[in-house]
């Protein structure tokens, strides 16, 4: 991260206010509504508006994305710290029904996949963990479901 960015993002709720003024999640509606102080789980909601619903009347499928795509490799910046690189690798979204109304994404960064990771990248070996998030309506059914994969890898020792 460069420092300018590491500023913004000093705090979890410093990254939280900066989110949800990013423009391409201020464009669609979303707001990130909660990141834990230790960057372990995250929330993230949209409202349906006029400017992000579709043709026939339901979330438009690029907002449902964009409200998931960058908080795992976010989350797993912050909490790996500076000697790792981390990156979107793959992702995929499979709609499942009709999104209307607010919509809501949660994500969680275990201590155990934090490990694991941490294992997986100690002699320099890069790792593709993956992940799943559910996007759902008001009354927790799910809308979509996005497949996420990460490139982490730890930074060579300077020397």
């Amino acid at each position: 991260m460069t420092p300018t960015i590491r500023r913004w993002f000093a705090s979890a709720k410093s990254m939280q206010r900066v989110m949800s003024t990013f423009a391409p999640y201020l464009g669609a509606g979303i707001r990130v509504r909660h990141i834990a102080d230790d960057y372990s789980t995250a929330t993230v909601e949209m409202t349906q508006r006029w400017y992000n619903t579709n043709y026939v009347g339901t979330h438009f499928g690029g907002s449902l994305y964009s409200m998931v795509d960058p908080m795992y490799m976010l989350l797993l910046m912050r909490r790996l710290g500076n000697d790792y690189v981390v990156w979107d690798k793959a992702a995929s979204i499979d709609f499942v029904r009709p999104g209307r109304g607010t919509v809501t994404a949660h994500f969680e960064l275990t201590d155990a996949r934090l490990a694991e990771i941490r294992d997986a990248t100690a002699n320099g070996d890069k790792v593709l963990p993956e992940w799943s998030v559910d996007i759902l309506d008001e009354t927790g059914e799910r809308v979509a479901r996005v497949h996420k994969v990460l490139y982490v890898r730890r930074k060579p020792k300077k020397g």
